[in-house]
């Protein structure tokens, strides 16, 4: 378990994962994210990231997700998380973010980190803003709509180990 300073980030739990799918399916969150659920053992099935549920208050209220490259001349990590709408604008992403980025940094030695929302996720730049992450540049097209019918720009966002707020 990590502790923030308003979440717990726990390791996913299968009894976590109704509460997730959920979370997902809420508008505000399907819109990023689509059909990231597709598969029936996710998100317990994919050995790339490690996942934990995002706890306020013991309730499941999203997730957060890391990758690593290990290549040492490419070592980094990498973040994606989603949060129930209930809990946006509350600081709790900031939280979440911050909390995983101190682990990834003081207890798996990376050096850098990196993290790619939409570009025009004016919410999610400003939170990953808040810990830290500097925008490194666009990626023109970078991933399909959630309606599947086009494509969209993501920002590339990275954080150095000195950097962390």
């Amino acid at each position: 378990m990590l502790r923030g300073d308003l979440t717990e980030l726990v390791p996913v739990l299968p009894a976590h994962v109704p509460e997730l799918r959920r979370i997902l399916h809420t508008p505000a969150v399907a819109v990023r994210w689509g059909e990231a659920d597709a598969e029936p053992g996710w998100p317990l099935d994919d050995p790339e990231v490690t996942c934990f549920a995002v706890l306020v208050d013991d309730e499941v209220r999203g997730m957060i997700q890391y990758g690593e490259e290990d290549d040492p001349g490419y070592r980094h990590a990498s973040i994606d998380i989603f949060l129930d709408p209930t809990v946006h604008g509350r600081g709790v992403g900031r939280d979440a973010v911050r909390t995983l980025a101190r682990h990834l940094i003081e207890d798996r030695g990376h050096h850098r980190l990196v993290i790619d929302p939409a570009a025009d996720n004016d919410a999610a730049v400003k939170c990953y803003a808040a810990v830290g992450f500097q925008p490194v540049g666009i990626m023109r097209r970078y991933e399909r709509d959630h309606d599947g019918n086009g494509w969209h720009d993501g920002l590339l966002m990275d954080l150095l180990a000195g950097e962390l707020r």
